[in-house]
């Protein structure tokens, strides 16, 4: 994968992380994985493929995401 993608899927993941009590964890984190997927193949062109190749999983990105903010928890 480029550095495209992978600075796509940061910035993506860090803009659009919800704020306050997640209610159920598994569905923020697959529709978050699969809004991110769909806004680097419209937005900007990039395969989900290129950017599982670099990072790995994208959900995993986002349960770690979601593990570290604010103040290291997920609620």
């Amino acid at each position: 994968m480029s550095t495209r993608g992978a600075d796509f899927l940061y910035r993506w993941i860090s803009t659009h992380m919800p704020e306050g009590a997640i209610g159920d964890p598994v569905l923020v984190v697959t529709d978050l994985a699969d809004s991110a997927m769909k806004a680097s193949a419209d937005a900007q062109g990039i395969a989900s493929g290129d950017i599982d190749e670099e990072i790995g999983s994208v959900y995993e990105v986002i349960i770690h995401a979601l593990q570290r903010r604010r103040g290291g928890r997920a609620d």
